[in-house]
């Protein structure tokens, strides 16, 4: 089996005058991208890559990273409906949903857990979701328009830009037909490649921004790249939004860092008034299908030191660090350094909660309502199919 290659189909896109040419880069892409460039994780700047993309023809550049702090309002909104057994709300234990990989396992493998699954979209989901449906309308374009790349650390991505659950939220009045969200995938790799073939020398370039509105973005969602790191910036929202603003003790929570397979702790969340008693959350985080296939196996027996209210799930040793479409490296300690550069990112950022960012807070005042609102629920949301039968 070979990915897919969407490379030569984006360079075409290029060169169309018509239609708006957008990119969208992942968080684990600004830290391995030096790798192409026989650099060490995290020597070029997401700013770099912004100006090399500009470079290259793209008329805006936004970060997949204001997409993780949508992602973690949403998610953190459901999860905290699921402790609450508000009626609607699914039962626990909730799984994360940003792996496209695991949300391939689950359907194929293990149907029974679809519930269980976040109906949230991943943060390329949502950030596609946004620039076709937010962003394009503001800027008077209907969506068939937009030419939207989306930047990966992953191979999966690309099957994800095509389930029609995530292209059935997005009409065309131009077409009078549906258009997908995310056009084309690259991953970081390809990105290497693309830069290459136009003589780019991306650590030699003066940084430029990310695009507004949805450039702007935290330390959080940063986190993202890291196994781990959805749950810790799920928790640091949801931690204020259900004890009334009071802040996590500690941000940074190391019980759940590391490349240990199974990971898991324990966040007491205070009542906001402090006089009910709070509820004990217990967290997992497991990275790998193999050390997957064995969590699961013990949650389903029974075993009391893998029963858990959350759990983040990654297909790829060490979280989208080390996915499926990153720089090839002959280090063996090359996930431990990326990790490093995520986790130096998310200290060195003015922000580092989602529910803080103020562009994600515009976006809910003036477009979306609130989290897991109507709207939120439209755009940001998905759903999953029994695919079993398919499988076997």
């Amino acid at each position: 089996m070979r990915e897919r290659h969407d490379l030569f189909e984006v360079i075409d896109a290029l060169q169309d005058k018509e239609r708006l040419k957008v990119a969208a880069v992942a968080p684990s892409v600004r830290v391995a991208i030096s790798e192409e460039f026989d650099l060490p994780p995290g020597k070029v700047s997401m700013g770099q890559i912004v100006a090399g993309l500009k470079q290259i023809g793209f008329d805006y550049v936004f970060d997949t990273s204001f997409a993780a702090d949508l992602t973690i309002m949403e998610e953190g909104t459901e999860l905290l409906s699921r402790l609450k057994k508000e009626a609607g709300a699914g039962p626990l234990p909730m799984f994360t949903s940003c792996c496209p990989g695991w949300i391939n396992l689950v359907e194929e493998s293990y149907p029974e857990l679809i519930p269980h699954l976040s109906s949230c979209k991943s943060p390329q989901g949502m950030m596609g979701a946004a620039v076709k449906n937010v962003w394009a309308p503001r800027m008077e374009r209907d969506p068939a328009d937009v030419v939207n790349v989306s930047i990966m650390p992953c191979t999966a991505k690309k099957d994800e830009a095509h389930r029609s659950a995530d292209r059935a939220t997005t009409y065309s009045a131009k077409l009078d037909h549906t258009v997908p969200n995310n056009d084309y995938v690259l991953t970081t790799r390809e990105l290497g490649r693309l830069f290459r073939l136009h003589k780019i020398a991306l650590p030699a370039l003066e940084p430029q921004a990310p695009d507004d509105p949805l450039g702007e973005s935290t330390g959080a969602a940063v986190l993202f790249g890291a196994t781990g790191g959805v749950m810790e910036a799920a928790l640091r929202t949801a931690y204020e939004l259900a004890s009334g603003g009071q802040p996590l003790p500690k941000i940074e929570l190391n019980d759940i860092r590391g490349l240990q397979g199974v990971k898991s702790a324990r966040v007491s969340i205070p009542s906001p008034d402090g006089k009910e008693p709070g509820a004990v959350v217990r967290v997992g985080v497991v990275h790998g299908t193999a050390e997957t296939r064995a969590l699961l196996e013990r949650m389903k027996s029974g075993d009391e030191s893998a029963q858990f209210d959350f759990v983040e799930v990654m297909a790829c040793r060490g979280g989208c660090i080390g996915g499926g479409g990153q720089s090839k490296s002959d280090d063996p300690f090359v996930l431990q350094k990326r990790i490093a550069q995520v986790y130096s990112l998310d200290e060195k950022s003015a922000i580092r909660k989602s529910h803080e960012n103020p562009s994600i807070k515009k976006l809910y005042e003036e477009e979306l309502g609130k989290p897991g609102g109507h709207l939120s629920h439209q755009l940001l949301h998905t759903h999953y199919s029994d695919r079993s039968q398919d499988t076997k």
